[in-house]
């Protein structure tokens, strides 16, 4: 049986651990406003820029310089995987939850004889594939912290995409991050980046646009292929960008989340050692009362 000083010791640590997760908790609640109303601004401009993009595909139907970035390389062997996680841990199982699904695609992708490499964002992907598959890596960005240093994360991930595909590194781009949907749920969600799934896009437009009954005809000044010159590249690091700061406000409704129950479960366990606590001295002091009147009857 545990002495009394070893179970208050306990009692005392469980304490403080619940302090930090509370902590925790509330810095993470404050942080994920933000990022939540930054993720959902991000939405319309990328998914329209995408829209607007799909439109002109039909334009550029053999695609060479920056239009390949739209039409594709005309192959499917070589693909690039940009596994997209959070810097640090307690946050539940969204960063293992994005390990899994990058996991299950590369083998889907290698049982077709495809070449796969990774590009990983974020400390906890980067050590988890260092572990399993080092030698896919070509190249990994930590501590990009869009919150802080906003656009400028999402340029320096697209500038290495687009140079490794224009020397013909990869012929497909996909994305593989956890979409934000509530404070406590995420979808971890996969995205053709490079070239521009027209199709999908094409859905997308479709859907959000079902009170439309007719197809608006756009007329471009200047011509498509200068339109889509310009916008093919910033395409890229506007997709690359809602991507991120959706990972970054699902990556604080998790934290909060996993905070949430952390603290629940160290007063459920406060609660439990104190009535173990109260048990055991109540034990002691039976024990000694036992023995006074022993004692005593004994003389």
């Amino acid at each position: 049986m545990p002495s009394l000083k070893d179970i208050k010791m306990q009692i005392n640590s469980v304490g403080s651990t619940k302090k930090i997760t509370s902590a925790m908790k509330m810095v993470a609640a404050s942080k994920l406003r933000r990022s939540q109303e930054k993720a959902e601004a991000a939405r319309p401009y990328s998914s329209r820029l995408e829209e607007m993009l799909s439109s002109l595909a039909s334009s550029a139907a053999s695609g060479e310089g920056i239009i390949k970035l739209l039409t594709g390389t005309g192959n499917d062997q070589n693909y690039i995987i940009v596994p997209v996680s959070a810097d640090r841990g307690l946050c539940g199982g969204f960063n293992s939850s994005i390990n899994k699904e990058t996991y299950k695609l590369i083998q889907s992708l290698e049982s077709q004889n495809k070449k796969v490499q990774l590009l990983p964002v974020g400390k906890k992907t980067r050590d988890f594939f260092n572990r399993v598959m080092k030698d896919k890596i070509i190249e990994s960005f930590v501590d990009m912290n869009v919150s802080s240093t906003g656009y400028e994360a999402a340029f320096s991930i697209s500038t290495k995409l687009q140079e490794l595909y224009f020397e013909g590194k990869f012929d497909k781009c996909i994305l593989v991050f956890n979409k934000f949907k509530s404070a406590i749920t995420q979808e971890v969600t996969q995205q053709q980046l490079i070239p521009l799934d027209v199709s999908s896009s094409s859905d997308d437009k479709k859907t959000s646009n079902e009170e439309t009954s007719t197809n608006a005809i756009y007329a471009y000044e200047p011509d498509e292929e200068t339109i889509l010159q310009d916008l093919l590249p910033k395409n890229v690091s506007i997709q690359i960008f809602k991507v991120l700061l959706e990972s970054d406000a699902g990556e604080q409704g998790a934290r909060m989340a996993a905070m949430d129950n952390a603290t629940r479960n160290a007063g459920e366990m406060i609660d439990s050692l104190t009535l173990k606590y109260n048990r055991t001295r109540q034990a002691f002091i039976t024990k000694e009362l036992i023995e006074i009147i022993s004692g005593a009857e004994s003389v």
